[in-house]
């Protein structure tokens, strides 16, 4: 039966037609803000899959060109893979909804937001975060739901509640923040140096406004929500982890994973492991899940010793961070390279410079957005962590941490008018054991730095994890986790940042929320490990950008032209600039308004195209020396070439002070000669004179 629901949120309408479409799914609707239509639907299958020791969620965010008035590209005009910020988009749903699935659900689940129509106003992001977790909360889908998102932007100082796709691209502040009736559960943010107190702030407005849409959200679930299916239950069973107690001691097991050494800690597993599936050896039901138990083993091992010790596995106190260590100019002809190294956890950042008409072109729903300056990309090779499988290529993950280095450094880097570059980093993981994804914002930073990139401050990154106990007020935050306190942890909590303010948050947590207490000191204890980390590590390693672009980079000189004498520049069909690339190897840059940017790495071809140009766009006048090439000659004279596709003559009375009979005598085709500019002639030609230069 059809129904329509709606609420004003932040100024506008917030529609919800349930019963009218896809009524095979779980759970559907059509969800409206503005004009702005997603459709949302959640799916599940009926049975568990089969040889699996986790929850098989899949999250889909479809951008269908057609929302915004366009074709796609490309040869077969449709939508291809998913873009970046789909995947994005995806990861950021997900986030906050897999901790409220049950823990032993493995039905397979969908959650599938397609993007059908968008108004600038209201952003389909958005739309779609509330979508899916509604459609996941009125399905019959086990789900400890709902969940809300709101953004929040920030524009001269204020806050602005969802705001426009221009104020979300324009302002200080790209917050996205998901909360469930109690507590904040997901947090991402892209800032321009917002200060902790702040950032706070607007967490706690979004979490205050997420409170009206779950409300919102249990009178429609009240309404048509469906009764909840029950499923077979995947869970660890009891007597298992007696058994498995008796066989390897709750002392021994402490006794294993007590070590900074992932791979000594490792090796303890596998031996325990291979105890274990010794004593189960007739026990095929156990063996089968032998792994998951194990995994837990360990979880509430390392957990105790956290919680109720204060041990961590490495040794460390509660607010150590692991050896650090930096350096520069690691990888020579490269145009600027760095490494960062915590603990086991290393990466190395390669930085390359590029003419802007390298930059990348975005064919997405912003229409706002076409271009994107600097690229961030983040490697994960399966050697980082010990392991060998074949490369294919960047998964979510990947870019997703690629996505959040870039968004924690585009507030420090040069405008285009201050370092007219297209700029990429490539951050290579060396080594992981937790957290590599803000040693890449260190890395990069650096790596930025030794390039000559004149970055406005110094951005360093770290994580912060978190160990719960049966109330709110049992929990211990834990400043720089490792990949062991990550997995067996509640939460990963990332902040960069300079020393003036949060650059990026990105937060992910596997329990049901966090309360406002642990929020402030995880973003404090976050400051004070990253102003250790700029000051102690990072600056002695390379205290400011260098003064110039390396050797190996490219080289770039910037004028402004007047926009009419384009066409000249660009000659007939491209036959001047061509000619102008060709001779001297520069690339060569011209935009609508007139500037031109001239690109190369041999400083006198560089300025030889300069001259060229300077050439072709300056007025000529009486008493302009230029110097040309003989490119014809007539009886009366011959054509001097100053410029591609610039020429002028030089009438045989013109060419020597003493009277010649042929031009041929004293000129030849080829000849590189000075000429002096006597204005035009009657035809409108230049005229030039040899013999009158001084």
């Amino acid at each position: 039966m059809y129904k329509n629901f709606s609420m004003e949120l932040a100024g506008r309408t917030l529609s919800v037609d349930i019963g009218r479409v896809c009524a095979q799914a779980n759970g559907a609707a059509l969800i409206k803000y503005g004009d702005t239509t997603v459709l949302s639907t959640a799916t599940a299958s009926d049975k568990p899959r089969d040889g699996i020791d986790f929850f098989p969620l899949s999250v889909e965010y479809e951008e269908k060109l057609y929302a915004v008035g366009k074709i796609p590209g490309g040869f077969n005009k449709r939508e291809g893979k998913a873009s970046e910020n789909a995947i994005l988009t995806s990861r950021v749903i997900d986030r906050p909804m897999r901790p409220l699935f049950p823990k032993d659900y493995r039905n397979d689940v969908t959650l599938n937001n397609m993007v059908m129509s968008v108004d600038p106003e209201c952003r389909p992001e958005l739309t779609a975060m509330i979508g899916a977790a509604l459609v996941t909360s009125i399905s019959d889908i086990p789900f400890d739901g709902p969940c809300a998102t709101t953004q929040i932007g920030m524009v001269d100082g204020q806050f602005i509640v969802n705001p426009s796709q221009e104020q979300w691209k324009n302002g200080d502040l790209n917050l996205t923040v998901a909360s469930t009736a109690e507590k904040v559960i997901m947090i991402e943010a892209g800032a321009n140096e917002i200060k902790e107190d702040k950032m706070i702030e607007a967490i706690y407005m979004a979490h205050d406004v997420n409170q009206t849409i779950i409300e919102f959200m249990n009178k429609i679930v009240a309404e048509v929500g469906k009764e909840k299916h029950s499923y077979t239950s995947c869970a660890i069973p009891e007597e298992m982890f007696t058994a498995m107690k008796e066989i390897v001691t709750p002392e021994e097991m402490e006794v294993a994973v007590f070590t900074d050494e992932k791979q000594v800690r490792e090796e303890n597993i596998r031996n325990i492991s291979a105890k274990l599936e010794e004593a189960f050896a007739d026990n095929e039901e156990w063996l089968a899940i032998l792994g998951e138990a194990l995994y837990q083993y360990q979880k509430k091992t390392v957990r105790k010793m956290i919680l109720k010790d204060q041990k961590r596995p490495d040794g460390r106190q509660i607010t150590q961070i692991r050896p650090l260590a930096a350096e520069v100019d690691l990888i020579p002809r490269v145009h600027g390279s760095a490494m960062f190294t915590r603990g086991q956890t290393q990466i190395c950042t390669i930085t390359t410079l590029a003419p802007l008409s390298e930059q990348q072109r975005i064919d997405g729903l912003d229409a706002n957005e076409t271009a994107k300056r600097y690229m961030h990309h983040y490697n994960f090779p399966s050697y980082s962590v010990g392991e060998t499988k074949p490369s294919r290529g960047p998964g979510r993950r990947e870019i997703g941490h690629g996505a959040l280095a870039e968004k924690a450094l585009v507030p420090v880097l040069p405008t285009e008018a201050e370092f007219p570059y297209a700029i990429r980093t490539v951050s290579e993981t060396f080594e992981s054991n937790g957290s590599t994804s803000q040693a890449s914002i260190c890395a990069s930073t650096m790596s930025l730095m030794a390039a000559g990139v004149p970055i406005k401050k110094q951005v360093a990154g770290i994580s912060c994890g978190l160990v719960t106990g049966e109330t709110d007020d049992d929990y211990i935050v834990l400043t720089d986790i490792q990949g062991l306190e990550d997995f067996f942890g509640d939460m990963d909590f990332k902040v960069a940042g300079t020393h003036d303010g949060i650059t990026a948050i990105q937060m992910d947590i596997k329990i049901h929320g966090l309360t406002r207490p642990i929020v402030e000191e995880a973003i404090k204890r976050t400051k004070e490990a990253r102003e250790y980390i700029l000051n102690e590590v990072m600056t002695p390693a390379i205290a400011e950008p260098r003064k110039e672009v390396g050797e190996f980079a490219p080289k770039i000189i910037q004028i402004q032209i007047d926009p009419e004498k384009i066409g000249d520049v660009v000659g007939q069909r491209g036959k001047t600039i061509n000619a102008i690339i060709e001779r001297t190897g520069v690339k060569i840059d011209i935009t609508d308004d007139g500037a031109v940017s001239i690109c190369g790495t041999d400083a006198s071809l560089m300025n030889r195209a300069l001259e060229m140009i300077q050439i072709i766009t300056t007025d000529f006048e009486e008493g302009q020396i230029f110097k040309g090439k003989v490119v014809s000659i007539k009886e009366f004279g011959a054509f001097i070439e100053f410029a591609p596709g610039k020429e002028g003559m030089v009438h045989i009375s013109k060419i020597s002070k003493e009277r010649i009979k042929h031009v041929e005598d004293v000129l030849t085709l080829g000849d590189e000669v000075k000429v002096v500019c006597l204005g035009k002639d009657k035809m409108g030609r230049i005229s030039f004179s040899i013999k009158d230069v001084q």
